[in-house]
């Protein structure tokens, strides 16, 4: 049985001694049995008749070959170069000599060497806090197997570190600053090592209560703040409305009505100038017209139909403008 790592090169072995009995041509086989039983064998290379014949098997064309260029030697040996996973299989080596025929079984496992290994951090990196390692190979035949170590100083692990080879993980409990480095994770398999590295920093726990303090006093300054835009706002658009009501409530000065004491004295004022130019010598082309003395009761009743009038203002304005007496003269309205 043979293991080698992927991209190498493996020598499967097949020799053999001729008898001075076998007389016939030599005939040198390699073939590769499948794992179903049901399936047939796959050439891979044959020497007959004093040539190679190594177009058999499209998979290996080119990275196989006889060891010996000339195998009635005795040596019938195969190599494969540049090695991959799906070469991994049961090789069968067959000499053949007439009557004379050999056979050998040769186990060839191809392993994947472990690559692109990734180192990480999982928890809080605050003292007192269990904090784990990872690592963790991206590639890589089973069975791997990762181990961690620190970089400077002794390069012994934390006393309180729980390590597990299986997965990779690296347990610090209950984390100091004394913690704090740089750590190495090697992760292997039987064919191969590949390393990552992780720096690790245990620092003081952070204060939290300082920083929902700080939280809580911004969110309080934001919405004081929020609140006073909105007020600014409402009271901005208030004014606006207001000086647009201002605006459609303007109407045109209107003189206010004279009162009736005023239109009284201006028409008393009128009539005395007309009575007061009034002479003797002007007074020749008015005619002596006898007076009327309306009856009381008709006075009474006919003021006492209208509403609107005030008997005891009207006589006294009738008796200024045109005092009765003895006059004979009356002035008609």
């Amino acid at each position: 049985m043979f293991e080698k790592a992927q991209g190498e090169k493996v020598t499967l072995p097949c020799t053999f001694v001729l008898s001075e009995e076998d007389e016939g041509p030599l005939d040198i086989e390699w073939v590769l049995i499948p794992a179903d039983n049901q399936k047939k064998e796959q050439i891979i290379i044959m020497y007959a008749v004093d040539r190679i014949y190594n177009h058999y098997y499209a998979a290996m064309t080119g990275r196989m070959q006889f060891t010996n260029p000339d195998p009635r030697s005795g040596d019938g040996s195969l190599d494969i170069l540049n090695l991959k996973s799906a070469d991994t299989g049961t090789y069968q080596c067959k000499v053949k000599k007439a009557p004379g025929v050999q056979s050998q079984k040769i186990q060839l496992t191809v392993l994947v060497k472990p690559a692109r290994t990734k180192c990480s951090i999982e928890g809080s990196q605050e003292i007192g806090n269990d904090i784990i390692l990872k690592c963790a190979s991206q590639e890589g035949s089973p069975l791997l197997s990762y181990d961690w170590r620190r970089v400077a100083g002794t390069q012994e692990l934390p006393a309180t570190s729980v390590l597990n080879k299986n997965t990779g993980e690296l347990l610090l409990k209950n984390a100091s600053q004394d913690y704090s480095g740089t750590y190495s994770c090697v992760a292997s398999n039987r064919v191969g090592t590949d390393e990552c590295f992780v720096e690790l920093n245990v620092t003081p726990p952070i204060n939290t209560a300082g920083i929902i303090a700080g939280a809580i006093v911004g969110t309080l300054l934001g919405l004081f703040l929020l609140a006073f835009l909105v007020f600014c706002c409402c009271k901005k658009h208030r004014e606006k409305k207001y000086e647009k009501e201002v605006h459609h409530d303007i109407r045109e000065d209107v003189p206010p009505p004279k009162s009736r004491s005023s239109t009284a004295r201006s028409y008393i004022g009128s009539n005395r100038s007309s009575l007061g130019s009034m002479s003797p010598s002007n007074m020749e082309g008015y005619t002596k017209t006898p007076y009327s003395q309306v009856p009381s009761e008709d006075f009474e009743r006919t003021t006492g139909q209208n509403p609107n009038f005030a008997p005891s203002k009207g006589k006294k304005l009738f008796e200024a403008v045109c005092p009765l007496g003895n006059s004979e003269y009356s002035v008609m309205r």
